[in-house]
């Protein structure tokens, strides 16, 4: 229960990115929602991990939170010319480009599952974000780049963070993020207008998507098998698409779900073979939002 209400949180951020979106800010907002879930998530790191942290920690944390800035760069880039659906299908074909990446840069061989979930998530891709027509939209394919660097984020997660304590390593990575964020944002964009709806958005996602979720998926992955964790969060995508809906009266025609519904059996598929031997990582779920 509790991993599903962290896929619904995740899920109905896309709109809070959206409408911050559609006020054109992107870094400035990603600065302040980052920097303000460091401050959340930072209580819940002991004072001795944070002394002790080994100087290897560091180089880690500021590669993985370049990788957090600028997948979240291009994502948020994106929504301003796309859909929350559309986003939160689109960033969910990191799950099924991980094998892939580990193939090319680590030799890992994919499984044949893994070849599979890639073609169906293409065919969707295309369809959600064309609508059939061979005219991909400039936010679709922000967020499929963006969708890369989420892989490379996962991969340096499940392969490096994994040797050091979490918390500290989540504080890092988001005040790596938020800082990035910042610095691109001062020199690029205007200073934000204060409005309720932006400051709504940036407390949202800092308070809810980032510090509340980061927490109850490590309580929650202590208490669920981590191939049924991998199925409940992959719904995340389906809940952005209905809070698109919901909240923002946001429409697909009948081939864009068609093309949502393939990207969902990819995701889906792509977990299967991990969920038949029991393997699957928490570290290789979504982090970060």
């Amino acid at each position: 229960m509790t991993l599903l209400v962290v896929s619904i949180i995740w899920g109905s951020a896309f709109v809070a990115q959206r409408v911050a979106g559609q006020q054109g800010s992107v870094y400035l907002f990603n600065a302040a929602r980052y920097l303000l879930a460091a401050l959340v998530v930072l209580p819940l790191v002991r004072r001795a991990n944070i002394a002790s942290m080994p100087k290897t920690q560091y180089k880690w944390m500021f590669i993985a939170g370049f990788f957090l800035f600028a997948g979240s760069a291009l994502q948020q880039a994106g929504m301003v010319y796309t859909t929350a659906g559309n986003a939160g299908f689109i960033t969910a074909l990191y799950v099924v480009l991980v094998p892939f990446v580990l193939f090319f840069f680590w030799r890992e061989k994919p499984h044949w599952m893994s070849i599979v979930a890639v073609v169906l998530a293409g065919v969707g891709a295309f369809l959600l974000s064309t609508g059939g027509r061979f005219e991909v939209q400039k936010g679709d394919a922000l967020e499929l780049i963006g969708a890369l660097f989420w892989t490379f984020h996962v991969i340096i997660l499940g392969k490096f963070a994994s040797k050091f304590e979490a918390m500290s390593f989540s504080v890092g990575q988001l005040f790596v993020c938020g800082m990035l964020n910042l610095g691109v944002g001062v020199f690029t964009e205007p200073m934000m207008s204060f409005n309720w709806p932006l400051a709504f958005a940036i407390a949202y996602t800092a308070f809810f998507s980032l510090g509340l979720c980061y927490t109850l998926q490590v309580w929650a992955q202590q208490h669920t098998p981590p191939a049924d964790a991998a199925l409940i969060l992959s719904l995340e995508s389906v809940f952005a698409v209905l809070s698109g809906w919901l909240l923002l009266d946001e429409r697909l025609v009948f081939i864009q779900i068609l093309g949502a519904v393939l990207i969902f059996i990819a995701v889906v598929l792509s977990q299967f073979k991990e969920w038949t031997s029991g393997k699957i990582d928490h570290d290789h779920l979504v982090e970060g939002r």
